[in-house]
């Protein structure tokens, strides 16, 4: 009873993870609809630029202990621009297939919101538990 009653002012844990990371969802959906007017070498350029941030990040960093955590800070902060950036390389991949085997596969898949929230915590080296059906 005293588990039910924390949960219900203070919610899950799963529900305070939802929250904390609610914001940087809706900055990779901005990112996301800044994207959709790029072209496809704008786009692909995006890489080069995450990488020379990553780089510039990484520069004149030589303790190992301390390269990690200036990586890792990096790519924190480039988290919402290069998931927004996969985000839309998906939505322009929708209609388009590959032969697999000898089969053809659609792509027909731009990821929700629930699973940008399972990226996240992938990427903060958690587990990711989805229901069936949220990919």
């Amino acid at each position: 009873m005293f588990e039910t009653l924390l949960k219900s002012v203070f919610g899950s844990k799963h529900d305070r993870e939802v929250k904390r990371v609610r914001p940087a969802v809706d900055e990779i959906n901005r990112h996301f609809e800044s994207y959709q007017t790029l072209s496809d070498e704008e786009l692909r350029g995006k890489t080069v630029e995450f990488r020379a941030r990553i780089a510039e990040a990484l520069e004149g960093v030589e303790e190992p202990e301390a390269r990690r955590a200036a990586e890792r800070e990096a790519l924190d902060e480039l988290l919402p621009e290069a998931f927004a950036a996969v985000k839309d390389v998906c939505r322009r991949l929708c209609g388009r297939s590959w032969n697999v085997v000898g089969l053809p596969v659609p792509w027909d898949m731009v990821p929700y919101d629930v699973q940008l929230i399972g990226g996240m915590m992938l990427h903060e080296g958690k587990i990711a538990e989805m229901a069936t059906g949220e990919g």
